[in-house]
C-alpha cells in the first residue's frame, strides 16, 4: 500500500522554527517528486514547495521563499520541510503529495498523505 505520512506539526510562536517530515512507502521514491501543500483555515489548498527525486528540480511559492527549505533523504524515503521565521499566516494543515516526474506538480496528483497541523501564534 502507498503511504505518505507527515510528521512534525505543532504550536510555535511567530518567528519560530519547525521541521516537517514526510515519510513515503509503497512506490519507487526515486521516480517521484514530493511536494508540500497547506490548507489554511477557511481557504483552499495551496502548493508551497516541491522537490523531485527524479531529476532534482525544485519549486517554491513566493510566500515561503527565503524562509522554507525543502530537502530529500533518498535513503530514508523522507522529504523534509524546514520552516523558519514562521508567521501566523503560515498556520494550516500541511500535506505531502507525490507525483511521478518533476516539479512543480501538475494536477491530478498521484498520492496524497495525511496532514499535520501547524499553528503559529502571534
Amino acid at each position: 500500500d502507498v503511504q505518505l505520512q507527515a510528521y512534525g506539526g505543532g504550536l510555535v510562536q511567530a518567528g519560530g522554527y519547525l521541521r516537517l517530515s514526510c515519510v513515503a512507502s509503497g512506490f519507487t521514491f526515486d521516480d517521484y517528486a514530493i511536494a508540500w501543500f497547506r490548507q489554511a483555515p477557511g481557504k483552499g489548498r495551496e502548493g508551497i514547495s516541491c522537490i523531485s527525486n527524479y531529476d532534482g528540480s525544485r519549486w517554491s511559492a513566493d510566500s515561503v521563499k527565503g524562509r522554507f527549505t525543502i530537502s530529500s533523504d533518498n535513503g530514508k524515503n523522507t522529504v523534509y520541510l524546514q520552516m523558519r521565521s514562521l508567521r501566523p499566516e503560515d498556520t494550516g494543515v500541511y500535506y505531502c503529495v507525490a507525483q511521478n516526474g518533476n516539479c512543480p506538480l501538475v494536477a491530478p496528483y498521484d498520492y496524497w498523505g495525511r496532514g499535520t497541523l501547524v499553528t503559529v501564534s502571534s
